[in-house]
């Protein structure tokens, strides 16, 4: 599975072609009733089990004991197998998180495939390490799962929705989709919550200098905290594809012995594409979603330059904590000037 997000472009994903190959048993029938009929969305949560974190021990939550986690299916119109199953967690008097998600058509759809453990990795070292008053920057997924498993208070802590992740046939239910996401999770951000995020988005497709600033002022003079996921930058890409391009790829693996087989691969299909730079996301034993870099410009960002391609201007890396999909780093004041370290 593949995809290239080019500029010009619109926050829909690529193109019908890809998903009837990826997806296998969607059939053409449903995509063309659902472009001809833009009504509700074409697509709903279905609850298939709920229970305590024991019922659902991939999600190695042992340390969370009083979160109660909902398995979602999610099924479209007139299709019988699921298109993607989700994990919802939550505790009382806190609203829905989803803390993980499996595509199962091959390209993203709403959410982006997760591996289940990286949040309880993250989560400890964050209520370890990070004072409690601390402003924490995430991109606004990672925001609420912080905030459900540490208790801290991320700036961004509704579902925005931002952006839309869905195959482009979908887009005349565009509408209907954000309004079905609006009321199925019941928090509808404020205005000025998506303005900040708006300006964090720009933050991590700014140059690193320019950047920095822009998230010093996100956080208003407190200590500051940037936690980065490496499939924000997909995201960010369709969000300003003006600023980077970014493309990916899935490569199977059939073995740990076929990893070096697999790199080989990524590799050439960097340099057959011309592409300037990959980071790699393992987010299941059978499967590698690799995220390339189109140009020379997309390098320059500061997104691109805290994950694992490049170094970072103005910020340290907090702690080693994570691993390498989730990397949390410290914001210095105005003053301080630091570059990222390995």
């Amino acid at each position: 599975m593949e995809a290239t997000l080019t500029r010009p472009s619109s926050k829909i994903l690529p193109s019908l072609g890809i998903i009837l190959v990826a997806g296998g048993f969607l059939l053409l029938g449903w995509f063309a009733f659902l472009w001809f009929d833009p009504g509700a969305a074409p697509y709903q949560y279905h609850l298939v089990e709920e229970g305590g974190v024991e019922k659902f021990p991939k999600l190695e939550f042992g340390a969370w004991p009083d979160l109660k986690i909902s398995k979602q299916e999610i099924h479209v119109e007139g299709v019988e197998e699921s298109i993607a199953t989700g994990y919802i967690a939550r505790r009382e008097n806190m609203k829905p998180v989803m803390v993980g998600w499996e595509n199962h058509v091959g390209q993203p759809i709403m959410f982006l495939d997760t591996k289940l453990s990286e949040l309880s990795i993250l989560a400890p070292a964050i209520s370890k390490h990070m004072p409690k008053d601390a402003a924490i920057l995430a991109w606004w997924d990672t925001s609420r799962q912080i905030q459900l498993l540490t208790g801290l208070a991320p700036v961004f802590t509704t579902q925005l929705n931002e952006p839309l992740i869905m195959p482009i046939i979908w887009k005349p239910r565009l509408e209907a989709i954000a309004k079905y996401e609006r009321d199925f999770w019941a928090a509808p951000p404020s205005e000025e919550e998506q303005r900040k995020f708006q300006r964090f988005a720009d933050a991590l497709a700014s140059e690193p200098k320019e950047g920095v600033e822009i998230l010093r002022e996100l956080v208003g003079g407190r200590e500051g905290y940037v936690v980065v996921h490496i499939a924000d930058i997909y995201k960010l890409g369709l969000m300003r594809p003006d600023r980077i391009g970014v493309a990916y790829k899935d490569f199977p693996v059939k073995s740990s012995t076929d990893v070096h087989g697999v790199n080989i691969q990524i590799k050439r299909w960097e340099g057959d594409n011309k592409y300037t730079a990959h980071t790699t996301h393992g987010f299941s034993e059978t499967m590698f979603r690799v995220y390339f870099l189109t140009d020379e410009k997309s390098t320059k960002t500061l997104l691109a330059q805290m994950l694992p391609m490049t170094y970072v201007y103005g910020l340290v890396p907090y702690g080693a904590k994570g691993g390498k999909m989730l990397r949390s780093f410290r914001l210095l004041p105005d003053s301080s000037r630091a570059h990222m370290r390995h």
